[in-house]
């Protein structure tokens, strides 16, 4: 991902963050191997040393070569121009696929090369340390990890790496690659690529994510097939360019399912006009008709035309376009309104890092996650950077339906294992996604056939006035104080068939962190019989209806709260609120109390929200206290949450069985990353992932915690929003729920805000009891 500039009126401009040049010497070594030294726990630090004994003066940097590579060969950066955690660029990913295309066996193998993901391979924690304390700016050198006889710096990182994950459309298999991008290679091998295979594998029994170049594929050859095109006849149609067929992947219900063939369950619908293309064709779905494709090799292997279901009537306002386009009405009561920051913006960004009040963090994104928060950090005053968390993203993402009639029972979507919510992610350059004085970040990927696309304008980087943050009038005086509340907001939105959904990470002047999921779009809707109804949904207009369905999204959180590089120091307590038991205690009944309980292992630690106790938990650092001696940390704070609303043996469960928990704790392991494993679709394998991942039961008194908390939000009878107002047709409003919040216990050194009027204020975190 590479930022974009000059693409947004008015754009932020480019933090000219200056690099501070160390003037004194320490031991600088070649062999990278020596930096990886773990750095003892805090109570072992020796005293802290002053900026100067720490660092030496980094290399200088090699020019770059005066005889670029021949044409058609993407130019790599140098190993210190992109951080570890910068996404990578065209350059690098042209690179990778080239380095895994020159791999291949035989021009057969090569030829069948399809590429599902091209992501890069983060490194491991103490390199992104390195970097941030020594290589780019603002330099941290606290960061730096001590050794007994002094730092240990390498002259340059190691060499960034890329993971590729691969799928070969002749022999139906799955194959994961590690590419070294280095230009070293680039003069050994010729120049006919600049990258190295460290390692490929093939996975077997799997089947990696559907790719936009398969739908397409998909839904032109059941277009195509004579006994579809005839079963549409039957309903009336003979244009097949008002036909939309959207493939599905089947799920796993029985070995029919099994990975051993590449397998789609196409929806149908059906627009009214052709030449419409902003109608909406989901209001006309065509029930009856089964499909299943083979998308390996791109044909029908079944088909049957089982019911005919008239489709719904046609109603000319059910399209996406203004409502006087077809003899609606708009509102015209608004004025308009303006937000404008005259001044510029308070937030700098240098290429992915961000500043702004006292945060700081890196933008990262990946075509699975979308965007990921890397490195969140706190400055704290006289105690400095105060790291909260390594990584936050939404993992996985869980669509299961409520109908147990077909095709519906079927609907059960992993949006991000199976489709990618990164990878149909916007463009947020046209409409009003952002408002304000924005960045925009672009994003980069691999399409099916190994060519490099960009989304531009990908991630939106904003402020927003947020409302009261604290207020106090005396009644004595009659005089009173009040502070505008101001929130840094990042985001990006995706579109996954009918569904679009935003995602938001807010970061408060206060400490507070809010993660919040706006779910928007068109309904996956059913069409009835003439007098029929359904229990398992709503009717919503005639011939209609929605099914009830769940949307699970997964939040995965990597936290390292006040741990400086290297240390593991922190647990997790879950907090009930009790009410106390009635007697000498307690004579007026009035009283209650917070009860903590330490979550000591991974079993142990498979939670569930309960309102009615104020359930929450803490990530608690082990040794730092806060000014009121107790030990510091984060209270993560659910929001709006259920369970999935099925029997325990309902199938997609079988994959998706971190559904059955809202809070699950687990010990931080590098390869852990996706909940119901890397490769969900068609998975046989029942609880792989998160559920089988805690079976080690792994302590969790003092280590390197990974939150994940799986929040719901229940779908179908509420979103019976398709109305009609003086005649007009609507659409479902945006429905907005707070994912969750977190509130800091750090209780700050410097725990007041500044606005620049001269004033101070406490903000309103600081919770004397912690």
């Amino acid at each position: 991902m590479a930022s974009a500039t000059q693409k947004t009126t008015p754009v932020c401009h480019e933090s000219s963050s200056v690099m501070r040049e160390a003037t004194t010497t320490a031991n600088v070594v070649q062999d990278w191997s020596v930096s990886s030294t773990t750095a003892p726990r805090r109570d072992q630090l020796p005293e802290k040393p002053a900026v100067a004994s720490l660092i030496s003066t980094v290399d200088s940097l090699p020019e770059p070569s005066a005889n670029p590579p021949s044409k058609g060969i993407p130019i790599m950066l140098r190993p210190q121009s992109s951080h570890p955690l910068d996404p990578l660029s065209p350059a690098e990913i042209s690179v990778a696929v080239a380095t895994v295309r020159a791999a291949g066996a035989t021009p057969e193998v090569r030829d069948s090369m399809r590429f599902i993901e091209v992501v890069l391979l983060e490194p491991d924690k103490h390199v992104v340390a390195l970097a941030d304390a020594y290589f780019f700016p603002p330099f941290q050198p606290s960061l730096l990890p001590r050794t007994k006889g002094g730092p240990l710096i390498p002259s340059k990182l190691p060499p960034r790496k890329a993971r590729l994950v691969v799928y070969n459309k002749k022999s139906n298999q799955t194959s994961v690659w590690l590419v070294e991008l280095s230009e070293v290679h680039a003069v050994t091998r010729g120049g006919h690529h600049r990258g190295k295979v460290v390692s490929s594998k093939v996975i077997p029994d799997v089947q990696p994510p559907m790719d936009a170049v398969e739908y397409a594929e998909c839904e032109a050859i059941v277009k195509d097939y004579p006994p579809f095109v005839e079963a549409m006849k039957k309903r009336g149609i003979d244009d097949m360019d008002l036909v939309m067929v959207d493939p599905w992947c089947v799920g796993y219900y029985s070995d029919a399912d099994a990975p051993g063939r590449r397998l789609a369950k196409p929806l149908i619908f059906c627009r009214t006009e052709s030449d419409c293309p902003m109608e909406n064709g989901y209001a006309r779905p065509v029930e009856g008709i089964y499909v299943l494709v083979d998308m390996q090799n791109m044909v029908v292997i079944e088909f049957e035309d089982r019911k005919l279901v008239p489709l719904p009537p046609a109603d000319p306002l059910r399209n996406y376009t203004s409502g006087e386009t077809r003899g609606g009405v708009d509102r015209s009561d608004l004025k308009p309104l303006q937000i404008i920051q005259p001044e510029g913006p308070s937030f700098r960004v240098n290429g992915c890092f961000v500043e702004w009040q006292k945060w700081n963090f890196r933008i990262g994104f990946t075509p699975r996650e979308g965007l990921v928060i890397h490195s969140v950090a706190y400055i704290d005053g006289s105690r400095g950077r105060r790291s909260v968390a390594h990584r936050l993203s939404f993992v996985e993402m869980v669509v299961p339906y409520g109908d147990p009639n077909e095709p519906h029972y079927r609907k059960n979507a992993f949006d991000a294992g199976e489709d990618g919510l990164g990878k149909n992610a916007h463009s947020l350059k046209k409409g009003c996604d952002c408002l304000g004085y924005i960045k925009y970040f672009d994003a980069h990927f691999i399409n099916f056939t190994g060519g490099v696309e960009t989304i531009e304008n990908c991630v939106c980087l904003h402020e927003e006035d947020h409302g009261i943050l604290w207020k106090h009038q005396d009644w004595r005086t009659g005089l009173a104080e009040v502070r505008r509340s101001r929130r840094l907001t990042v985001s990006f939105i995706c579109t996954v068939a009918n569904y679009e959904y935003g995602f938001f990470w807010h970061f408060y002047q206060d400490g507070k962190i809010e993660s919040e999921v706006k779910l928007t779009g068109i309904l996956s809707l059913g069409a009835l019989q003439p007098g029929e109804s359904r229990k398992y949904g709503t009717m919503i207009a005639p011939g209609l209806y929605a099914p009830v369905h769940q949307h699970f999204f997964v939040a995965r959180m990597d936290m390292a709260v006040d741990c400086k590089p290297g240390e593991t120091l922190n647990q997790v307590v879950e907090v009930n609120v009790k009410v106390e038991k009635p007697g000498e205690n307690n004579v007026h009944n009035n009283a209650f109390y917070a009860e903590e309980t330490l979550l000591k292992s991974e079993l142990e630690a498979m939670r569930d929200c309960n309102p009615l106790t104020a359930r929450h938990w803490i990530v608690r650092n082990t040794r730092t206290v806060n000014r009121t001696g107790q030990l510091t940390g984060y209270k993560l704070v659910p929001g709006a949450n259920c369970l999935p609303l099925a029997g325990p043996e309902a199938k997609f469960l079988r994959r998706a069985a971190f559904l059955k928990h809202n809070l699950w704790v687990t010990s931080y392991a590098r390869d852990e990353m996706f909940p119901g494993g890397e490769f969900p679709n068609q998975n046989p394998r029942v609880g792989e992932g998160l559920a089988t991942w805690v079976k080690q039961n792994r302590p969790l008194e003092e280590t390197n915690v990974v939150l994940w908390y799986v929040e719901s939000i229940f779908s179908g009878s509420h979103e019976s929003s398709y109305f009609y107002v003086n005649g007009s047709f609507l659409y479902p409003a945006t429905v907005c729920f707070q994912s969750f919040l977190f509130v800091a216990f750090f209780c700050f050194e410097n725990y007041s805000c500044h606005f620049g009027d001269g004033h101070h204020y406490l903000t309103n975190f600081f919770y004397a009891a912690l």
